[in-house]
């Protein structure tokens, strides 16, 4: 009778357990209610950014090349306090050189290091530190192999596509935020 006893018991810990887990929602609870994007595209050998809504008192940019792995390196820029407006940023060359925006009001801190061929990271991440923002991540291939198919207007915003200033601004808020977008939920 106690083995019976013990083993209903045991059925309806795991019953519960599936219960509450199926009721569980998977999304982390901070997160924003639509994906976060940026857009990235290379022009003349050089990587850019666009924020696609201007992100304002930025005190930091840092970028992360293969995020999570054991590649994992980052380049870091960052302004004094109140900080900056950011919208667009030309972050490195393809062939190792400097940040293109060496003399713009963000100054590298943190550089990527020597001898690092960012071009064949798997991934590039963004995030922005000083106002209310998300981190935003695209396919480094991607960016290098199809800039040139794209007007210069247009810049890869993950997995929203390639998108120009009129498709941002048309989708920001409705299928993604721009990474200095406040969260309309």
């Amino acid at each position: 009778m106690a083995d019976i006893t013990r083993g209903s018991r045991v059925a309806c810990a795991a019953l519960l357990v599936a219960a509450v887990a199926a009721a569980c929602d998977t999304k982390a609870q901070f997160a924003p209610s639509l994906p976060p994007e940026a857009g990235f595209r290379v022009d003349d050998g050089v990587l850019k950014l666009w924020t696609g809504t201007p992100c304002e008192g930025v005190i930091r940019v840092r970028l992360t090349f293969d995020s999570g792995s054991r590649q994992s390196t980052e380049q870091v820029w960052t302004a004094p306090q109140p900080g900056v407006r950011v919208e667009r940023l030309d972050l490195l060359s393809t062939d190792g050189g400097s940040s293109p925006d060496a003399d713009g009001p963000l100054q590298v801190q943190t550089p990527l290091p020597a001898g690092y061929d960012w071009t064949k990271a798997g991934s590039i991440a963004i995030t922005v530190d000083g106002p209310e923002a998300n981190g935003a991540k695209a396919d480094v291939a991607q960016v290098l192999r199809e800039s040139a198919q794209h007007p210069p207007g247009s810049y890869l915003f993950g997995r929203s596509g390639w998108l120009d200033a009129v498709a941002v601004h048309r989708e920001n808020r409705k299928s993604f935020l721009t990474v200095c977008t406040p969260d309309p939920e």
